[in-house]
């Protein structure tokens, strides 16, 4: 019997997915449950298994490929199946084709704009956009129901173009809405819109080059990124924190307690948990198309993870509500999981506040990008023995550097520097935690 082994659906909200590794090879025996084939989507990686035992056909896609759920990857036999079988079968799907950059046409009308005061509702007619087209959020494929597609057509709108908000990062009616209502806003206004991209000069000219599709998550990074810093406008303010009570208690710790390592970034998010329940304005998000400011009730911290994929922040779920040493062991599971590419969708999603920890890395201070959208990020830096003056002497202390970016549309400057301060106390006195 023939079987069409298809990519099955992945997680709510999630359409397509890239082709990583081809596991096996035609005239391969495979167990049942065996990965055949792994792909990634934009959080995560995914081995697809057998149904069942057989013998492994022919084979549709290959890697780099880009392949939407239910398409065929593979066929698979039992043993009962022979040549002559294959004969009278429909013959398989042709191969995706890997995912290739290629300019999108100019669509008709134009792409509305993405920044703007948002002062009307939107109309049912079609607006021309007062700019050059936007950049894309999410490569060539949004993620969008019908329904969602419909109206970005009947309303001029490039669906490429619109940023998402919705769960797994699909465009909701909402946000078609929102971007009509940022065009005609800036229209009324008279604004230009952002500056289409420069094009890059053949760099061949000068010399050999090699060419990679952005894709997988560094596609990702790329769309968040450029949609934080259109977005939000950052201040970054620095501070720093003698963490020598931190030490100390890090290194009882491991003496009585080997198995449950301390550390400061755990420490941090256990610090940060609390002063998002004193200053709530760090735990919100602002929602300029509604008008209003949402204080989220629950504080979920993301932490920030360097993988051989690309950044990605597993989110510690009430935060506020766990102890350090839990913590410690949360973060750890977390980051193993995320570097393993065994991160599920839900765990990367939902945060607050992000903390980004490049310590041990080195440095002495940088610049971290809001996670929008989410109003603040917190960026720890290598901690270094300096000299402070105590009791009439110079000491040697452990002093690490804080650096907080946030969003100056609903964060002034006096309560950024009072919720580092408030940050910066406690990590020196972490006993303060308890208080």
């Amino acid at each position: 019997m023939l079987i069409d082994v298809t990519l099955p659906v992945l997680g709510e909200g999630i359409e397509e997915a890239e082709v990583i590794q081809v596991l096996v090879k035609t005239g391969d025996a495979v167990e049942a449950d065996q990965p055949l084939i792994e792909v990634e989507t934009d959080k995560a990686t995914v081995e697809v298994p057998a149904p069942s035992a057989g013998v492994v056909g022919d084979i549709a896609v290959s890697q780099g490929a880009t392949i939407k759920v239910g398409a065929q990857l593979l066929t698979l036999t039992d043993g009962a199946w022979t040549a002559g079988s294959q004969a009278e079968s429909a013959p398989p799907a042709p191969p995706a084709e890997p995912e290739e950059p290629a300019e999108a046409p100019a669509p008709k009308p134009k792409p509305l704009t993405e920044t703007a005061p948002l002062p009307a509702p939107v109309a049912s007619t079609q607006v021309a956009s007062p700019g050059p087209p936007s950049p894309t959020f999410g490569g060539r494929h949004a993620l969008a129901s019908p329904s969602v597609r419909k109206l970005a057509r009947e309303i001029g709108v490039n669906i490429e173009t619109v940023m998402p908000t919705g769960r797994r990062n699909r465009v909701t009616l909402d946000d078609v809405k929102t971007h009509a209502k940022q065009a005609m806003g800036q229209l009324a206004g008279g604004g230009a819109g952002p500056a289409a991209p420069t094009p890059l000069p053949d760099f061949a000219v000068w010399g050999p080059v090699e060419k990679q599709p952005l894709k997988g998550i560094r596609r990702t990074v790329t769309r968040r990124m450029s949609l934080a810093w259109q977005t939000v406008p950052h201040v970054t303010q620095h501070d720093q924190a003698d963490i020598s009570e931190f030490e100390a208690v890090r290194k009882t710790t491991k003496k009585h307690t080997p198995d449950l390592p301390l550390t400061v970034t755990a420490l941090a998010v256990a610090v940060a948990s609390a002063a998002l329940r004193e200053f709530p304005q760090f735990n919100a998000s602002l929602d300029v198309a509604g008008g209003e400011i949402v204080y989220k009730q629950y504080v979920h911290v993301g932490v920030a993870v360097d993988t051989e994929r690309g950044l990605l922040v597993p989110v510690i779920r009430d935060a506020d509500t766990k102890s350090l040493g839990a913590l410690s062991t949360e973060i750890s599971a977390l980051a193993s999981k995320v570097r393993e590419g065994k991160a599920e969708p839900d765990d990367l999603q939902g945060g607050t506040f992000t903390i980004t920890n490049l310590g041990g890395l080195g440095g002495t201070a940088f610049t971290p990008i809001v996670n929008y959208p989410e109003v603040a990020i917190l960026g720890l830096s290598r901690s270094t023995q300096a000299p402070v003056w105590i009791n009439d002497r110079f000491e040697p202390r452990p002093i690490m550097p804080l650096s907080l970016s946030y969003d100056h549309r609903l964060i002034d400057g006096a309560d950024g520097v009072r919720f580092l301060r408030w940050i910066a106390t406690r990590l020196e006195h972490p006993l303060l935690l308890e208080l």
